[in-house]
């Protein structure tokens, strides 16, 4: 019986596993977003969050641990100066998954695991994103009933 026996295996060996989310997880920290199954996504995600929170703790000791899990400086790096301080308010929940449907080979479940965006726009910002977005929407309105036009008039000559 596998009673309290947590593990996802993936099909694979300890170590393989192992090396497999270290990847997964040192590529979803430079990319910001990946692409995989659904159980990769959910195995992955608890080893990425724990690499967060040991981010977000910002000492030497965490940045060790985390090169000692990752083996790859480059992205503890980006780790540290970008992620982290992204969800420094946050109290857990720095990823999710998002279900894309089956995949066309062998029908596995596809998942996009990505990085939740702790950071809102600032104040200054917010409110010149309003005059900003307003001045294409007039020329794009004017547009848009010309596009139905077209499209009606092709209709029209495909029925004939």
């Amino acid at each position: 019986m596998r009673h309290r026996k947590r593990t996802a295996k993936l099909g694979r060996t300890g170590t393989h596993r192992n090396a497999m989310l270290t990847n997964m997880v040192c590529s979803l920290i430079i990319h910001k977003r990946i692409t995989t199954t659904l159980a990769k996504a959910r195995a992955a995600r608890s080893v990425a969050e724990k690499m967060v929170t040991l981010g977000k703790k910002d000492t030497l000791h965490s940045r060790r641990l985390a090169v000692s899990r990752l083996h790859q400086e480059d992205a503890v790096k980006i780790l540290f100066t970008e992620i982290a301080p992204q969800h420094k308010d946050r109290a857990g929940g720095y990823t999710r998954i998002v279900k894309l449907g089956q995949r066309q080979g062998d029908a596995g479940q596809m998942a996009i695991l990505e990085f939740v965006e702790a950071v809102a726009p600032a104040p200054a910002a917010v409110e010149a994103a309003p005059a900003a977005e307003a001045a294409p929407e007039a020329p794009a309105a004017e547009a848009k009933p010309k596009k139905k036009a077209a499209k009606k008039k092709k209709a029209a000559e495909a029925a004939a």
